[in-house]
């Protein structure tokens, strides 16, 4: 078998194109899948990051059962039908099943309409309230296992993927004010505030350069909001301007006192600058990098 050799820095996983043939890197990438692998780990293991160039090779080789989303409603669209062969109209299969009647429209529009019948007086809505509850759970467990599926996939990631998943963040929800930017993002979310940080010390931030701010409403709890944002952070009370607080308007219902509530939190870089500008050209450069993509 010849040797698969990579150039690196090219972003194209390097292949020479005198260097290898398809069949070589087929034959690879064909044995890697039939033992389980993902896309994904396929082309960790192999070094192709074009994804051009990796799924020409896998093309025809069925996917492992582990990367396959669940098809939990096969089996409700198969019980839908035969209910409906027994005569039975949507409202009563939507009350047998829980489904919505759009959902039981599409599965069953194939089979011939029963017959008209004397429809009872009112539908059991203990009966209907039950199959919405068990709709509603499956919709649950679906959702559950789709996002345990997506999170499998991704792994861990490397420090050029998460340099980009940086730039891609902060551009989307970062500050960018002229002729003077400055680093600042503001979010809610503590994964979104981690990440962001992890990707700031990447870039060669360092401790000593972080600010915080807390943007709270006044009616909440905001000792423990305080509390909470530094563990997040991992930095004590010397990195926190102070606090932000937002007027609670009276003549609205929204209290902003809920359990989940902490505000907002805004990370703030001192002299960045020169980081903004790197930030600008590596967004330049992934724009331009899927102009290219869009062309081939």
């Amino acid at each position: 078998m010849s040797e698969i050799r990579r150039r690196p820095g090219d972003g194209t996983g390097g292949l020479h194109s005198g260097a290898t043939t398809f069949e070589a890197l087929r034959e690879q990438a064909v044995a890697l899948r039939r033992e389980g692998l993902s896309l994904r780990q396929i082309r960790d293991r192999l070094g192709v990051h074009n994804n051009n160039i990796l799924n020409a090779p896998v093309k025809g080789e069925p996917p492992p059962e582990w990367t396959k989303r669940p098809r939990a409603k096969d089996a409700l669209r198969a019980k839908a039908r035969e209910l409906r062969i027994e005569g039975m109209t949507y409202d009563e299969i939507q009350v047998e099943l829980g489904c919505s009647k759009s959902s039981i429209s599409l599965w069953v529009r194939d089979l011939p309409k029963p017959e008209r019948r004397i429809r009872p007086v009112a539908i059991d809505t203990t009966r209907a309230q039950a199959g919405r509850r068990e709709a509603h759970g499956r919709r649950l467990a679906e959702h559950a296992a789709t996002r345990h599926s997506a999170a499998a996939e991704i792994g861990a990631l490397s420090e050029r993927e998460l340099f980009l998943v940086g730039v891609a963040l902060y551009w989307a929800e970062g500050a960018k004010a002229k002729p003077h930017p400055q680093i600042e993002c503001v979010n809610s979310d503590p994964d979104m505030i981690r990440t962001f940080l992890a990707w700031l010390r990447l870039m060669g931030v360092t401790d000593d350069r972080l600010r915080f701010t807390l943007q709270i409403h006044e009616s909440a709890d905001i000792a423990a909001a305080e509390d909470y944002w530094e563990g997040i952070v991992g930095l004590g009370a010397a990195h926190f301007y102070k606090t932000a607080l937002k007027r609670h308007n009276p003549r609205t219902n929204r209290r902003n006192t809920g359990i989940g509530y902490r505000g907002c939190l805004t990370v703030s870089v001192l002299q960045g600058s020169e980081l903004h500008r790197r930030i600008e050209g590596a967004w330049c450069g992934i724009v331009g990098g899927v102009g290219s993509i869009t062309k081939t």
